[in-house]
């Protein structure tokens, strides 16, 4: 997205200051989020006697606390690669080695994640710093729908789940690939990019190079303090909220699907969306329900959970307005369905 430059006097520092305080005490909030869940957790497995609980609540608590766990590695290790891109790359490095072509620049766009072995919710903090230096929004939405399915450790993963039984392997590859540069290409015929930011961020990527101040390391702890007091909130709402669906939906209605080569896609596509587990251990979760459910419904799960779920809904809010995320809800969730049922009928 361009630069522009924002002409309108400010008071020296005030703005610096206020992003800096708000910063901190959201970064110091959600600390303490994290902590209170984990002390919740402890004290509900050691202290606590077993039956006092409800078993729900229990099970809400080990639900949340495994999908934060799970998530918070690949979140922080995001925010440190943003952070290399985006103070520590030289200006413009990254945009002068894509092609010129928006088609094969999204094309190579979508195969970054290769070189980056982190899951969709890591992606986001480096999405959003691939847009500030310089990427377009279309271009930055191509990598964060593609990374995750086309990262090595994804690819590895649901190899050795599943090798080549059913083309699952190659319908989650392909089927990742299209749908991330289907996105980039209806995203890229947006008459307003910037209105497709929330207000927040977009102010963000408008401001100048030149109001960069302070030594690459102190600004490089200023950004991770900001990215992560804009991230873990939305990462703990998330895992509490996929905790709670996952404890209040029974699994054997989705079960009960499984046969059906429509209505057994519909089911993985909302277990997915309801599991939120990882792109890079996903293929092994799943991995028992491919005795009962047809190797499109295994796709559907596979990619659509891959692209968005409840914690990366979470995530995206951060960055995306709500209008954009529910079109890129329905894109994706259309064109999975599609390939999904499309892979049915061929298996």
């Amino acid at each position: 997205m361009p630069t522009v430059v924002d002409t309108r006097a400010a008071a020296p520092g005030s703005s610096t200051f206020g992003a800096s305080r708000h910063s901190s005490v959201a970064l110091v909030a959600a600390i303490v989020i994290a902590l209170g869940l984990v002390t919740a957790r402890m004290v509900s497995s050691a202290v606590v006697p077993a039956g006092v609980l409800p078993n729900r609540l229990q099970d809400g608590l080990t639900l949340g606390m495994s999908v934060l766990i799970e998530s918070l590695p690949f979140v922080v290790l995001g925010i440190v690669i943003s952070i290399a891109v985006r103070i520590w790359l030289p200006d413009g490095v990254f945009v002068r080695v894509l092609p010129r072509s928006p088609w094969l620049r999204r094309i190579v766009i979508s195969f970054v994640g290769m070189l980056l072995p982190v899951c969709e919710c890591g992606n986001v903090p480096l999405a959003r710093g691939l847009m500030v230096r310089g990427l377009t929004v279309a271009e930055s939405m191509t990598f964060l729908f593609a990374a995750p399915i086309l990262n090595p450790i994804t690819v590895i993963t649901t190899a050795q789940a599943f090798g080549w039984s059913g083309g699952i392997l190659v319908a989650r590859i392909a089927g990742g690939f299209f749908i991330a540069n289907l996105l980039g290409w209806l995203f890229s015929r947006h008459p307003d990019p910037e209105s497709l930011l929330t207000a927040g961020f977009a102010a963000e990527c408008r401001l100048p190079a030149h109001e960069e101040h302070g030594t690459r390391w102190n600004r490089s702890v200023q950004l991770f303090s900001t990215e992560a007091a804009n991230l873990l909130p939305a990462l703990f709402v998330g895992s509490v909220a996929a905790a709670a669906v996952q404890t209040l939906v029974p699994r054997s209605v989705l079960v009960v699907l499984g046969t059906d080569p429509i209505w057994s896609v519909v089911a993985m596509i909302g277990l997915s969306f309801i599991i939120s587990v990882c792109s890079t251990v996903d293929a092994f979760f799943i991995l028992p329900f491919a005795t009962t459910f047809l190797p499109g419904s295994i796709t559907a799960f596979l990619v659509f959970g891959a692209m968005i779920d409840i914690r990366m809904i979470a995530l995206l809010r951060t960055t995306f307005s709500t209008r954009t995320i529910i079109q890129l809800f329905a894109v994706i969730l259309l064109a999975t369905a599609a390939l999904s049922w499309l892979v049915n009928l061929v298996a």
